[in-house]
């Protein structure tokens, strides 16, 4: 089996459908969505309905929370709740309701899924370090789990220490150990590179493979604008930032 396995797409609808594409290119037969689908871009009932159809595992991001609640939440700063705000007024109450049922984390076939952290998933906290890594693999009871949350893609192995491994090569899988993968970002990375980046997972491998798929940008961009959002999150998508 080879999943796909995205997240972070925030409603970029370009980054979105070139990942797919890419996908399919690599074979893939399984997919597996690490949420925040909503915020920040210009199309979150297009990535919504797209990733509803391909029927697949998802749980619940930030975003997806803050844009299914009735009203204000605290703990967005003010480009990201303005984005909000329109990001609502986008969606159904169906669509709403979808994001609202999502669950924070579940399993799939033998490996875990959660958006932020495995230790406190509903306090949406992030794994930017070896530290942070290390609360999460205490909860970790499968060998594997991917997350997001950073739009920023590394991998931590725990086997004795935690450490921080590279993700610019194809990752292979080693038996009792225990690794923790951040999938990147597809529709807002935020390690310097402004490509569109998700993994591969070759069960048959047990290898892992980072993709950076580059997309139609100044679309993406047209699209913020032409839809009323702010300049900045137009130019922070070629800054990878």
């Amino acid at each position: 089996m080879r999943f796909a396995i995205f997240g972070d797409i925030h409603a970029n609808l370009h980054a979105l459908q070139t990942v797919m594409d890419d996908s399919k290119e690599q074979n893939c037969t399984h997919y597996v969505c690490m949420g925040d689908v909503v915020g920040y871009n210009a199309f979150p009932r297009e990535c919504l309905d797209l990733v509803r159809g391909l029927e697949c595992p998802v749980v619940k991001g930030n975003h997806d929370e803050q844009a299914s609640m009735f009203g204000f939440q605290e703990g967005f700063n003010a480009l990201a709740e303005e984005a909000m705000n329109w990001t609502r007024n986008q969606l159904s109450e169906e669509d709403k309701e979808w994001l609202r049922t999502l669950r924070l984390q579940r399993q799939v076939r033998d490996f875990t899924i959660v958006h932020a952290t495995l230790d406190t998933p509903h306090k949406w906290g992030y794994v930017f370090n070896q530290l942070d890594a290390a609360a999460s693999f205490s909860y970790q009871h499968t060998s594997l789990c991917f997350i997001g949350h950073t739009h920023s893609p590394k991998a931590y192995l725990r086997d004795g220490s935690v450490r921080t491994i590279p993700l610019d090569e194809p990752l292979q899988l080693q038996p009792a150990k225990k690794y923790l993968v951040n999938v990147g970002s597809v529709g807002q990375p935020r390690d310097g590179d402004w490509r569109s980046a998700y993994c591969v997972y070759d069960t048959t491998k047990n290898e892992i493979t980072l993709r950076r798929i580059p997309y139609d940008l100044p679309a993406a961009q047209k699209a913020i604008l032409d839809a009323g959002l702010p300049t900045k999150l137009a130019e922070r998508l070629a800054v990878g930032r």
